[in-house]
């Protein structure tokens, strides 16, 4: 049985409402995409600029999001329709399939529903089993990844996708702990991470199990990868005129939608050497945010969790 909507989750405030709103810019009668649905909290705004007139299509891999969707479904006025996957497979299977839309919004990284509900594991506040799924009938987990990668393979994992510093000695120790148990929650692992790493450490800024978890977190989802194949697609789905918008929330993330965008929005590509061009290599897009936007303190203060936050958007240009 899917849950319901709790009280809290259904008065979900979502990151940057008004600056995506502006950015995507909807029109009555166009249809837009919102590949990371979660609560809804965007797509309640977004059907609401259609005014009556157009169409929104969820996604989203987690099957929590259904009862969501059924009471935006309900409200929107709009036609709605939800899709059931990973962001990264449904776009292009969308974009081959020629279905064209006027405005996308990517909304990175975990949800609130999934932070807000312990027996997820996402969070290193609660103890809850180690799982860290988007889609919970994926195979692999996070207790999977850490009793069975190599402890090489972890310390990449943490320092690539955590920027971890201890990465090396959080490794080391799990591999011994789990040489006597294998883990199978997440207080485990926070006392593991707590023991692994200098005292001093345990008492700085934020908490010592911060970058491990989100590190597992991006490894178990493949969340990269998944932003890496998306971005492509969902430009590609984009009518003429139409805009993209992407919130990321950690550095990792945003440097790939930076590079992206730019890379998209360059003209020739001709060698530097070159007195003229030949390549006839025209712009993809315009970017609409030269540089991020960030959250301002009115909605730091409504909503702290909006902090990392960082928005980017462009126009497709033909």
């Amino acid at each position: 049985m899917l849950p319901s909507v709790s009280h809290n989750e259904a008065d979900h405030v979502p990151v940057l409402a008004e600056e995506v709103r502006e950015l995507l810019a909807l029109r009555p009668g166009e249809t837009v995409v919102d590949a990371t649905f979660g609560a809804g909290g965007h797509s309640t705004l977004l059907a609401r600029d259609l005014r009556g007139a157009g169409k929104l299509v969820a996604i989203d891999r987690d099957p929590a999001a259904l009862p969501y969707f059924e009471r935006l479904r309900r409200t929107a006025g709009v036609q709605t329709r939800f899709l059931r996957g990973d962001f990264s497979s449904v776009l292009p299977h969308l974009a081959a399939n020629g279905v064209r839309a006027d405005a996308i919004l990517l909304d990175l990284g975990v949800s609130s529903m999934q932070l807000d509900r312990p027996e997820r594991g996402f969070s290193y506040a609660s103890d809850a089993p180690l799982d860290m799924r988007m889609d919970p009938t994926q195979e692999l987990t996070a207790a999977a990844l850490v009793n069975e990668a190599g402890e090489r393979e972890l310390e990449r994992i943490f320092r690539r996708f955590g920027e971890e510093r201890f990465a090396r000695r959080i490794a080391h120790g799990i591999v011994v702990r789990r040489a006597r148990r294998p883990f199978e929650r997440t207080a485990d692992l926070v006392d593991t991470i707590k023991a692994s790493i200098p005292a001093p450490a345990r008492f700085g800024e934020g908490h010592p199990a911060k970058r491990v978890f989100q590190a597992l977190r991006i490894a178990v989802n493949d969340e990269l990868g998944a932003l890496e194949r998306a971005l492509p697609a969902a430009v590609e789905m984009l009518r003429p005129g139409g805009r993209l918008a992407v919130i990321a929330f950690h550095s990792l993330e945003d440097r790939i939608v930076k590079q992206f965008l730019r890379a998209e929005a360059r003209g020739c590509v001709c060698p530097p050497e070159l007195p003229i061009c030949v390549c006839g290599h025209e712009p993809l897009v315009r970017i609409l945010t030269p540089r991020a936007l960030r959250p301002g303190p009115q909605e730091l203060a409504q909503n702290p969790r909006a902090a990392s936050a960082r928005l980017r958007a462009a126009v497709k240009a033909r």
